[in-house]
């Protein structure tokens, strides 16, 4: 079955993960959520243990809602009285989006007034309405058309562990202190026997979520009897903890496996939290936080473990424990007045007390992470409710090296560089400002003896960060190893200068054949960045993932930007074939147009979960985008169904261990034949090759098909210098 569980926007891939291991059988992320699969015993075991989740919604009846009468009808469809009984009570809530209604509360009130008119239908007293503590508490989610109900099966906020016994200024949510602690490695560092420091602690959310979480205590267990509906069965008395109601009654929920789970999460505490070593220290400077954090860490059963004291965070003494974990929420919405000035001060005492240490500082923005003075490893984009904030991770706390120690002169070869980026700027710029470009070509070796691409990449949402792509085309081997590193930093620094970056933010690699002729052979070593680190960007209103730092190509074909824009428009209301699909570009545009269904195909695995992430950052998934992990020839010669737009770009040629070897000059008759047979009617196959030696035959080709070259029309302005980039071919059957 499939369900949604929800979260603050930046937690999903974190939460994908936890839901996995929690023993979902799938879990794709996508906006302030995962898409899960799994049995109600999954679903009901992530309202207890899930420390990432905001809801657990279990669907109930989905619908096409185009206005407050279909709301109404499809809402009034589902046996209500099946589902709550006589007496209970009732809470709905609406999320809704587009132009079919408008007003979340109208809508929570119509599904309401179907519930009511269905008990009243089969003769049954009608459900009362209770916000706070419902029976039944329901889900609403009416987005592009389509209504879905479901049963929150948590009954409310799972951010709320139940031990907020004392309340203070901009209380910390513990699901985001949770992914504050997460993406700082605590389970690894307390398993490593390192200790946990906030050294402006407030309330002691960190600390009392990381002392809980050492502990093995679910989340979960917090909640019960809180907030859960009251015992008001015949009967019934109140109940002890040991022997609480469910956080629902809705009479789907299997109480049996809950209980089950109730008594192993129960052992598992006990023995946790008497093993919990005094590890976990505390500081703020105001008394009256570190007095309700007191409150709050005894309420939460982990007072014994935390040691809290008033101070200046200038006065943090030198830690004892050798490793560790700073966590850190310092303030910065406009209620507590964020100050780049205190920022810099807790990096210095960083660098200070714990310079071994790793911390993970929730900052407001980046300008105020940077103030920190601390080097980075890895930055990530969170919403603390409406704040956009940036997780920086420093392993180890330490300032960062000097890039520029200090300005130079460009010398006259990396002068002629910049200027000539400079003027390509001028020329592309209204192009980029019409078009809405943000990821194009800037250079590609228009000095000979410069011979090197240029590519621009703007980070779209987080810190809206320029990365540039540097690929050098690999020089002839009489030119002196000495000229070749001297023009190579010249363009390095031409670069650099041209768009006033850094050097972390320039990806240089070289750009050869690599071992096999694989097209997406890895890059070299080197790089400033940590591994594995990717960031959004976006293209023709789409968002995509892409890598700069660690393969030879980034995840982003940025050359074939209009014949991408040209199938989106003709795959509208249609079914879309991609072969070879890397990281699945074509297929996530021809979805966001509108395509009926989208298909792609590629052998790697690692591709195929790219392009999962793909669509799953546009909210695309599920039966109408599917994934195949094959050979695409293989597959094509098996496969029996019919596509209207089919978009084919192979690599030069392949010997992969797990497919046939593959040459496209040698298998093109082959490859497009089977292609051409997957055509529905008046479809249309893409063909592009970037093999610059590659000749169509079209003697072969035109037994089956009709064939035209499309290229002029597929190469974009930044690409002009570089017109046989790719060449692309658009076939029909005869």
């Amino acid at each position: 079955m499939k369900f949604f569980v929800s979260c603050a926007k930046g937690l999903e891939y974190l939460l994908a993960d936890e839901l996995l291991a929690l023993g979902a059988a799938r879990a794709t992320a996508t906006v302030a959520g995962v898409n899960a699969e799994g049995t109600l015993a999954d679903a009901q075991r992530a309202v207890l243990w899930s420390r990432l989740a905001s809801r657990v919604l279990w669907p109930l009846a989905s619908f096409d809602c185009p206005d407050e009468q279909a709301l109404y009808a499809g809402a009034a469809t589902v046996p209500w009285h099946e589902h709550l009984r006589q007496g209970h009570t009732l809470a709905v809530d609406a999320h809704v989006s587009g132009e079919a209604l408008t007003h979340a509360r109208f809508a929570a009130q119509r599904v309401k007034d179907a519930v009511v008119d269905g008990f009243r239908a089969q003769g049954l007293e009608r459900p009362s309405v209770d916000v706070d503590a419902p029976h039944l508490r329901l889900n609403l989610s009416l987005r592009k058309g389509r209504a879905t109900l479901s049963v929150d099966l948590g009954g409310g906020p799972l951010h709320r562990r139940g031990w907020r016994a004392a309340r203070h200024e901009a209380p910390l949510k513990e699901n985001l202190a949770a992914a504050v602690l997460l993406r700082g490695g605590w389970p690894a560092m307390r398993a490593d026997a390192g200790a946990l420091l906030d050294p402006m602690c407030g309330t002691g959310t960190l600390l009392i979520e990381g002392a809980l979480m050492a502990a093995d205590v679910a989340p979960g267990l917090g909640r019960i009897g809180a907030t859960a509906p009251a015992c008001d069965e015949p009967g019934d008395a109140p109940a002890p903890v040991d022997v609480a109601p469910p956080p629902t009654r809705w009479t789907g929920f299997d109480v049996a496996a809950w209980d089950a789970m109730l008594d192993e999460a129960r052992v598992r505490a006990r023995a946790g939290l008497a093993a919990l070593r005094p590890v976990f220290h505390g500081s703020d400077l105001d008394p009256q936080a570190i007095a309700a954090a007191r409150a709050n860490a005894q309420a939460a059963g982990v007072a014994g473990a935390i040691t809290f004291q008033a101070c200046d965070v200038d006065a943090l003494p030198v830690a004892a424990a050798a490793r560790g974990l700073v966590v850190c929420n310092p303030p910065y919405d406009r209620r507590l007045a964020a100050d780049g000035g205190l920022y810099r001060r807790l990096g210095q005492a960083l660098q200070r007390t714990v310079p071994g240490w790793r911390a993970s500082l929730l900052c407001g923005d980046a300008e105020l992470a940077h103030a920190t003075g601390l080097r980075a490893a890895r930055k990530y984009q969170l919403f603390n409710g409406a704040l956009e904030c940036v997780l920086i991770v420093c392993d180890p706390v330490q300032a960062p090296a000097r890039e520029d120690p200090a300005p130079r002169e460009l010398s006259e070869g990396a002068r002629m560089v910049a200027n000539r980026v400079q003027r390509n700027l001028r020329r592309l710029r209204n192009w980029r400002a019409t078009e809405q470009v943000t990821c194009y070509r800037a250079y590609d070796a228009d000095i000979p003896e410069y011979a090197a691409a240029i590519d621009v990449y703007a980070e779209d949402g987080g810190a809206q960060r320029t990365f540039l792509h540097v690929q050098e085309y690999a020089p002839p081997k009489e030119i002196p190893e000495a000229d070749v590193r001297r023009r190579r930093n010249e363009v390095l620094a031409a670069a650099r200068e041209a768009f006033a970056v850094p050097s972390v933010q320039v990806a240089m690699k070289t750009r050869e054949r690599g071992k096999g002729g694989s097209k997406y052979a890895r890059a070299g070593q080197g790089s400033l960045r940590p591994p594995g680190e990717r960031f959004v960007v976006s293209e023709h209103g789409t968002r995509l993932w892409v890598n700069l730092f660690d393969y030879l190509d980034t995840g982003l074909f940025l050359d074939h930007r209009p014949l991408r824009r040209r199938m989106a428009v003709e795959a509208k209301g249609r079914r879309f074939l991609n072969l070879f699909c890397y990281t699945g570009v074509a297929s996530v545009q021809a979805a966001m147009a509108g395509a009926a269904s989208t298909t792609s195909v590629d052998l790697s695995a690692n591709y195929l979960q790219w392009c999962a992430d793909n669509l799953a950052l546009n909210g695309l998934g599920g039966a109408a985008h599917r994934m195949v992990q094959a050979d695409a020839m293989a597959w094509l010669e098996a496969e029996r169904g019919r596509y209207d737009v089919i978009f084919c770009d192979p690599p030069t040629f392949s010997n992969s261990a797990r497919a046939a070897d593959f040459d496209v000059q040698r298998e093109q008759v082959r490859l497009l034949r089977a292609a051409v047979a997957r055509l529905a009617q008046g479809g249309a196959l893409y063909f592009s090759n970037n093999f610059r030696r590659f000749r169509l035959d079209e003697d072969a080709v035109s037994q089956f098909a009709h064939c035209e070259e499309i290229s002029a029309s597929t190469i974009p302005p930044d690409f002009e210098r570089n017109a046989r980039i790719h060449r692309a071919w658009r076939l029909t059957r005869d």
